[in-house]
């Protein structure tokens, strides 16, 4: 109860509460033993040591990181005109000729870019945005310029949308590629 008084304090305490072995055997039942503490801070830690090391040790296939930084890198001129780009992107790789879906939320209103980018020099890319129905949805102003590619889309209706990735040539036999969006 006064564990928190200096020892001098204490003791003048003491004679008021009664005899010092009643206060000593008092603290002594909040005594915690030396093995029963240690094990308490290694069981405690044992999770984060078993957590940690795959979060800290993750690698990230570089020829991702390119390919995002090239689907930036065609969404610069659109962020001057004010378009956010999003955290979230898709990223793989597929061979010459093979087409992914993305299947992405659009909201009527809102106006969106998605850009797709690859790191290899001489590949063709092209994206293009289809609606719920299968019907083409993109704005005309949708274009691919060798490893980068944009559509351009003001949704109608608020729904999912789907988003083609194509590799229509490539030197490589997989290529590299990330796809990234932008509103406004």
């Amino acid at each position: 109860m006064l564990a928190f008084l200096p020892n001098q304090l204490r003791r003048s305490t003491r004679s008021l509460r009664g005899s010092a072995t009643t206060s000593s055997r008092k603290t002594e039942k909040f005594r915690v033993n030396p093995f029963a503490k240690v094990l308490l801070c290694t069981t405690s830690l044992l999770p984060a040591i078993v957590v940690l090391p795959p979060a800290i040790f993750a690698s990230v296939d570089p020829t991702t990181v390119y390919a995002r930084a090239f689907a930036l890198l065609a969404a610069e001129p659109y962020v001057k005109q004010g378009f956010h780009v999003r955290e979230d992107y898709w990223a793989g790789d597929l061979a010459s000729g093979e087409r992914k879906a993305v299947r992405q939320q659009l909201f009527k209103g809102n106006e969106y870019w998605f850009w797709l980018g690859t790191e290899v020099d001489h590949a063709k890319v092209s994206v293009h945005i289809y609606n719920s129905d299968g019907k083409l949805a993109e704005q005309p102003d949708s274009w691919a310029k060798g490893h980068f590619a944009a559509a351009h889309i003001i949704p109608k209706t608020t729904g999912s949308y789907f988003v083609i990735v194509n590799v229509e040539e490539s030197p490589e036999t997989r290529t590299h590629w990330a796809l990234a969006y932008g509103f406004r």
